[in-house]
């Protein structure tokens, strides 16, 4: 199983985030941003989005997504490591 340095999913290089896919699924968390986001898939397959009370929607590569501020959501891993490009 992988483990970043930071004890998180993820690593952030700058505007862009890799998400680990091999981590225990209980560590892609229900959480929130202070902040609208809006992030741009730039690679990863059959990885999906959820918003608060809402059914999870497939991320598909170069589609982009509004995350709202405030809004819970989380991802589910699919396969191999997701990338993406992130936009405050």
């Amino acid at each position: 199983m992988a483990e970043t340095s930071i004890g998180k999913p993820y690593i952030d290089e700058g505007n862009t985030r890799k998400i680990i896919h091999d981590i225990e699924t209980s560590e892609y968390e229900w959480h929130r941003d202070v902040k609208e986001r809006k992030v741009t898939v730039k690679e990863g397959q059959g990885w999906q989005l959820q918003y608060n009370g809402e059914l999870p929607i497939e991320l598909i590569e170069g589609k982009e997504y509004i995350i709202p501020a405030n809004l819970y959501h989380r991802v589910i891993p699919g396969i191999g490591d997701l990338l993406l490009k992130i936009e405050e």
